[in-house]
Formats: structure tokens, C-alpha cells, sequence
């Protein structure tokens, strides 16, 4: 059972073979010789002092459209796995919590990313340690606050904390909504508040860290009429490199994040600045990465683990 690599992550039925990571580095992971044992984190049990999933035993196929084969449906001890990858979506919510509380019980050099790392990054407030690289931000749940941020650079973006994938971000650029600020606090109480920079439209850049290093990135441009450069958000991937003020800033937060025990994840960047994104809960964008530049950074991912 060791040559198991087990996956917490969404539906198989809702999986876009084009787009998703979580694919890219189960199929890398058959190549080497290994099963895999897909979940979903609603079916976690500790049982007997065990930790039990219910899952299924699937086989993928590698640019199909009928991309999987259930092989087996089981209920499987997950500490047995060579290693398990928490790969579902966000939102990070009580769910996503105790998820992580469950993969507590185990060897934690086994799960990617470690389930207490997840919980103590937050995608957003991890960023405050960063503020020097940032276009100007605070983060808080005063209208006042906010409304000084504004009058002070005209045009500024809020995120929640706990915001993914471009979803609910307010663009304040034309002017100060004080009524739709206030029911913004009120629905999401503490809010990331930054300078708006007008290049988004050129897209932002998508970096992949693994073990601490930088692997690479893409470009992401938003469609016209958008300022949202996720590719679920209707953005397209194109190559790109980094500069050397974009490669310094992304190798001080990778290694900042491998000290954190963080292995694998993906930071965001516009005009030289980091926005605030670093997306330790399910990083994606590799699949696009390989389409553009030939490199299958899944294959780094699975070395730096030691998966032979």
C-alpha cells in the first residue's frame, strides 16, 4: 500500500483535464509507479485510532477527454499513502479547517502542504510580512481607515481575507461608496485595502514556488473590460519571465514560506509588486506553465519530495 499517493480535492466530475494542477501531479505520480486514491475531505474518519478515508482508486488518462477510470471504491488508511496532497478548493472555511485537523494524526512529512502551515497562512494576511513589495496596503475593518486610504491614492481594491480565484474584490475607482463599503465590512469584517495600480490591465504574474525556490511563471491577462487576471475568471496564460526586483521578492517569501512549511505555492505579482495573493491552499497554474514553456514543473515537485 506505500506505492498509494493519496489526494484530497474536489469531484472528479467538476475537474477541467485542461486547466486543473491537482492532475498534472497525479498523472506525474502513475508515471512513476504509483496508485492513486482520490477523496474528498467530507469522508475523513479516525477510527480505532486510524484515519480513514473514503475514496475511490482512480487511473488517468493523460490529454483525453475522458480523462479518469474509477478502478475501485474503498475505504483506505490514509497513513499508509507514500504521501497525501491537500489539493480541494477554497473557500477556506470550517471545513477546510478540520480537514487539516484530521492530517494532525499523521506523519506531517507526508502531507503537502502540512495541514498546521495551511491553517497558519493565511493567502492574505501572510502578506502583511511583505508590506516593503506592496503597492501601498492595510488591512482592517475601519471605514474610516479605508476611506482615508482612498482619499489618499483615488483608487483602491478590497479583498477579503479569505477571498479566492478573483472572487468578491470591490475596485473603488471612480469614487467612495460609503454605504457599499460598510455592507463589504459587514459580510467579510477585516478587509486587505490597496493602492489600485492602473497595469493590472497588462495582466499579473503567476509564480511557482516548490521547496522553497522559484520555478518559474506565467502571465495571466485579464479580458478586456476585466481587471481580473485568473484564468477561472475568463484570463489568458501566456510566458513570461521575472526580473530581477520580481525574481528577489519572490525568492524572499519562498523562502520564507519552506521555513513555514510551506512546499508548494504560487504568488502573484503585477508591475514588480506583490498584491497580496500567495495561494498556499491548492496553487494552481501548472498545467498552463507546461502548454507554455514545455516544462512539467510536476515533475520538480514529485523530486523535491523524493518520489522515485
Amino acid at each position: 500500500m506505500k506505492k498509494i499517493i493519496a489526494i484530497q480535492s474536489n469531484n472528479l466530475k467538476t475537474i477541467n483535464p485542461l486547466t486543473d494542477t491537482s492532475l498534472q501531479l497525479a498523472i506525474e505520480a502513475q508515471k512513476r509507479g504509483f496508485k492513486i486514491f482520490w477523496y474528498d475531505a467530507d469522508y475523513l474518519s479516525i477510527i480505532n485510532s486510524k484515519l480513514q478515508a473514503r475514496g475511490h482508486l482512480v487511473y488517468f488518462f493523460e490529454g483525453k477527454k475522458n480523462f479518469y477510470k474509477i478502478n475501485k471504491k474503498i475505504k483506505f488508511d490514509i497513513s499508509k499513502a507514500a504521501f497525501i496532497l491537500i489539493r480541494q478548493n477554497p473557500p477556506f472555511d470550517m471545513n477546510y479547517i478540520n480537514s487539516t485537523y484530521f492530517l494532525d494524526n499523521i506523519d506531517q512529512k507526508k502531507v503537502i502542504n502540512n495541514p498546521s502551515a495551511i491553517r497558519n497562512v493565511s493567502e492574505k494576511f501572510y502578506s502583511s510580512r511583505f508590506l516593503r513589495f506592496m503597492p501601498p496596503t492595510i488591512f482592517s475593518n475601519s471605514i474610516e481607515d479605508i476611506h482615508k486610504h482612498y482619499k489618499k491614492y483615488k483608487k483602491i481594491v478590497i479583498k477579503p481575507l479569505d477571498s479566492y480565484a478573483g472572487k468578491n474584490i470591490l475596485f473603488l475607482t471612480k469614487k467612495f461608496s460609503k454605504p457599499k463599503v460598510s455592507l463589504f465590512i459587514k459580510k467579510y469584517n477585516y478587509l486587505m485595502v490597496q493602492k489600485y495600480l492602473n497595469k493590472v490591465k497588462f495582466g499579473d504574474k503567476r509564480v511557482f514556488i516548490i521547496k522553497g525556490k522559484v520555478k518559474g511563471a506565467i502571465k495571466r491577462v485579464p479580458r478586456v473590460g476585466s481587471n481580473l487576471s485568473n484564468i477561472s475568471q475568463g484570463g489568458t496564460a501566456f510566458k513570461t519571465g521575472l526580473s530581477k526586483k520580481e525574481l528577489k521578492i519572490s525568492s524572499l517569501i519562498g523562502k520564507s514560506l519552506l521555513k513555514d512549511k510551506i512546499y508548494f505555492a504560487g504568488i502573484d505579482l503585477i508591475d514588480g509588486y506583490l498584491i497580496g495573493d500567495i495561494n498556499v491552499t491548492s496553487p494552481t497554474g501548472l498545467p498552463q506553465f507546461k502548454d507554455l514553456t514545455g516544462k512539467n514543473l510536476a515533475k520538480d515537485f514529485w523530486d523535491g519530495l523524493g518520489l522515485k
